[in-house]
């Protein structure tokens, strides 16, 4: 299960070009990093077993020498006499032993450093060797080697004690080797070798083999790379350029959608509208039948409202969204309750069918200032809302309150109450910033009659574009009200 999450979660995640490039360049300079770690770990592997190695030899050589040396002496009784012949043999053999050595392409200076009367002396010479074995004289002592004797002075105590071999290694690569130099058991001094190992073309040799290996191998990796990078950044191309047509053609289709969604609640907001025009033509006939001459002035006051009406009714089927100037305008000057009282008196009152089930009731604030709103827009919004109050308000005893103010604000309220049922809570729940109540085909009436639902939204929307507040609640006492809140 855990699974199938983790790659719908991956699929959500949306791979551009530059998220590929970035990508392609961090795995090159990682792949480079790793080369050039890799080539510091070899580098320094290298020079460790060099140099392990360098002392290790250097060390082998200069014991092997004083071996032989030492088996030579065994060789050699200082307490008996030797012929000229044998010396001379002896002779030649410490001068071959002796020479052997500066044959060695890394030995740089060989010498057997003794002690005389507390003084040190170097010895690379078979004939001064015998002469000090033998008579113990020095002669013809090399001056060669100030730098040997002086390190032998620091170590000649510990070297003769412990009888181990000292190495001293100087500027990392030259090795200054102590072996002590025994003769029958006893200790005589010190057999110095200076060695200066160089392997250093072997490990440029390796180096150079690893950076031809890493060269390639970075080219093939590089080469791999290219060609992932290409070919996704043309897939990613070939996406994009697909999502965009995709894009366009939804946006065609939303466009084509939404027209024809606004053609088709223009369409019912006509319907809805068309009854009351009815309704008013209903009221003109019957003027016009009961015209006088003592009722023509009243007549004539009322049927031309009425007509102002259809026509403004008429006008809004002309449009989706009528221009704001037609709506609210310095040219307009309409007194507010001059509006109510003419709506209440010429239409809730005027109905044939009126009964005791309701009763509307007028608190006008006379001093209320006159506001810059088309009075059949106003009309548009307080018939809807009035009737909405008689409709779900409830049968009997139903008084519905219309009252004008001024709030502590300075805004004009407009509010429409009553003692009815009040509205369903669930109504007045929001949803996307808007209480129910004002949502297009949303309705209480339990038959089936079609477009309903829009007097409560239309009256919501025209009070917007006026650029006021439409608010609904319910009463604690019982009933609900409708605010309406004016901001001139």
């Amino acid at each position: 299960m855990s699974k199938k999450k983790s790659l719908e979660k991956l699929k959500d995640y949306h791979f551009e070009f530059k998220h590929i490039t970035v990508l392609f360049i961090i795995l090159f300079l990682f792949q480079l990093m790793v080369s050039f770690v890799n080539k510091a770990s070899i580098k320094h592997f290298l020079n460790n077993t060099q140099e392990w190695y360098q002392k290790d030899a250097a060390e082998k050589l200069a014991n092997v020498t004083t071996t032989s040396l030492e088996l030579l002496l065994e060789s050699l009784d200082t307490e008996k006499k030797v012929s000229s012949e044998s010396s001379e043999k002896i002779i030649q053999s410490f001068n071959i032993i002796l020479s052997q050595q500066a044959l060695q392409h890394n030995i740089e200076q060989f010498c057997v450093i003794v002690n005389k009367d507390n003084k040190y002396y170097a010895i690379d010479e078979g004939k001064a060797l015998y002469t000090f074995l033998v008579n113990n004289e020095i002669i013809d002592s090399s001056n060669h080697y100030d730098a040997a004797i002086k390190m032998y002075k620091n170590i000649g105590q510990e070297l003769k004690k412990e009888e181990q071999i000292r190495t001293i290694t100087t500027d990392n690569q030259t090795f200054n080797i102590f072996v002590p130099f025994m003769l029958r058991g006893g200790y005589i001094g010190a057999v110095y070798i200076k060695n200066t190992s160089n392997f250093s073309f072997i490990s440029n040799q390796i180096i150079s083999s690893y950076d031809e290996t890493s060269i390639i191998y970075l080219s093939l990796i590089m080469l791999g790379l290219l060609a992932m990078y290409f070919i996704s950044s043309y897939t990613v191309k070939e996406r994009d350029e697909a999502q965009k047509l995709l894009y366009e053609e939804n946006e065609k289709n939303l466009t084509k959608q939404i027209h024809y969604e606004k053609e088709l609640v223009f369409t019912k907001r006509i319907y809805h509208t068309h009854h009351k025009a009815e309704k008013i033509m209903g009221f003109i006939k019957e003027d016009l039948r009961k015209l006088s001459p003592a009722n023509i002035n009243e007549t004539n006051y009322r049927v031309t409202k009425y007509s102002n009406f259809i026509s403004r009714v008429i006008y809004d089927m002309k449009w989706y969204d009528p221009p704001v100037q037609t709506i609210r305008n310095q040219i307009f000057n309409t007194n507010l309750n001059e509006v109510i009282k003419f709506i209440v008196d010429n239409i809730f009152l005027r109905l044939s069918t009126k009964s005791n089930a309701f009763e509307i009731k007028l608190e006008l604030d006379e001093n209320i200032t006159p506001v810059h709103v088309n009075e059949f827009v106003i009309w548009e919004i307080l018939e809807p809302l009035i009737q909405n109050s008689i409709e779900h308000g409830g049968d009997q005893n139903l008084i519905i309150k219309i009252k004008t103010y001024v709030n502590n604000e300075g805004q004009k309220i407009i509010s429409i109450s009553d003692n009815g049922k009040g509205i369903s809570p669930d109504l007045l729940i929001l949803e996307n910033g808007i209480k129910r109540l004002f949502q297009e085909n949303i309705s209480t009436k339990t038959s089936s009659i079609q477009n309903s639902g829009y007097g409560c939204y239309i009256a919501y929307e025209i009070t917007r574009r006026c650029g006021w507040q439409l608010d609904a609640a319910n009463i604690p006492d019982g009933g609900c009200a409708f605010i309406i809140t004016i901001k001139d």
